[in-house]
């Protein structure tokens, strides 16, 4: 009997345990690791795969499949579409000098990929191309940064 109430008792306190850490856990990624950089490692992880139409992995991504795969990763739900992305109300526009690696690059409203910095973005380009860093051009650069909103915004 007293062997049983221990049992009880442990797994009573293993049990809670758990559940009170998960908070924590999930807490301290979000400061020491923002969310846009935990969607951002996600999707360069990605490098080298192909693109695909209509693609959200794992073998291959479109554009907005891999923006929509790399913050669902972080666990912020956007549209899968550029079209949703930009509908959901989860995005604050933002100057080019305010854009942070993991923040959207927005090309027109049919094109978004991922800021890495300076002039250069991260995503998944065109067909017949593979998934990596993108450089801009005096004829291919975004018209609008975002933010998105979530547990950080920062």
């Amino acid at each position: 009997m007293l062997y049983r109430t221990f049992m009880i008792i442990a797994f009573i306190t293993l049990a809670s345990l758990a559940f009170a850490a998960r908070p924590a856990h999930a807490a301290a990624r979000a400061i020491g690791n923002p969310l846009r950089i935990v969607a951002y490692d996600y999707a360069a992880a990605q490098s080298g795969k192909s693109y695909c139409r209509g693609g959200t992995g794992p073998s291959c991504y479109d554009c907005s499949g891999l923006v929509w795969a790399a913050y669902q990763h972080a666990h912020i739900w956007l549209g899968r579409t550029t079209y949703d992305m930009l509908a959901s109300g989860r995005l604050i526009r933002i100057g080019h000098a305010q854009a942070r690696r993991g923040d959207l690059a927005f090309y027109g409203t049919g094109h978004v990929e991922l800021f890495d910095g300076g002039d250069t973005t991260f995503g998944a380009h065109d067909a017949g191309s593979r998934i990596g860093l993108i450089q801009f051009s005096s004829s291919w650069e975004p018209t609008a940064y975002y933010r998105v909103e979530g547990p950080d915004s920062t």
